[in-house]
Parts: C-alpha cells; structure tokens; sequence
C-alpha cells in the first residue's frame, strides 16, 4: 500500500509550518497507523503444525512419565 503525501509550500510557510502540515497529513491518511498495526504480525499456525505439536507434546509427556516410573529422573524442588 503506497500513499503519497504531498504538501507543497506557500509563500508564508516556513520550515517548521511545513513539518506540521505534512505530519497533520500523514495521521490523517492512517498510513503510519496501518503499517504500526502490522509490524508484529504473526501468522496462525496451519492446521498440519498444530497436529504435529500436539503429537510431540504427546510423545515427549509419555517418554517423560516412562523415565520417571524407572526413576531416572532427578527429584525437581518444588517453588512456593
């Protein structure tokens, strides 16, 4: 999405009328908005990874859970 913003200079604007009028123009073109919107974009995960995350979060619970009966695990210390 391309807008340009342009603000052309009067005879009676200075520099810092000028940074003003263009700053007014761009907020209200909602174009810095938008792109603030999308700047931690972070896409859902397909369905095929959500299957396949779950499937690994159920072999490693067993695998652990196995090692645990056999005692092979540490005692963790429990936090208050």
């Amino acid at each position: 999405m391309a807008t340009n913003v342009d603000i052309k200079k009067t005879k009676n604007d200075n520099n810092l009328g000028l940074l003003r009028k263009f700053s007014r123009k761009v907020k209200i073109s909602g174009v810095l908005q938008k792109k603030r919107s999308l700047r931690y974009f972070d896409r859902k995960d397909s369905d095929f990874k959500k299957k396949a995350n779950a499937l690994n979060k159920i072999e490693k619970r067993a695998e652990y859970e196995e090692k645990e009966k056999m005692g092979l695990l540490k005692p963790r210390k429990r936090r208050r």
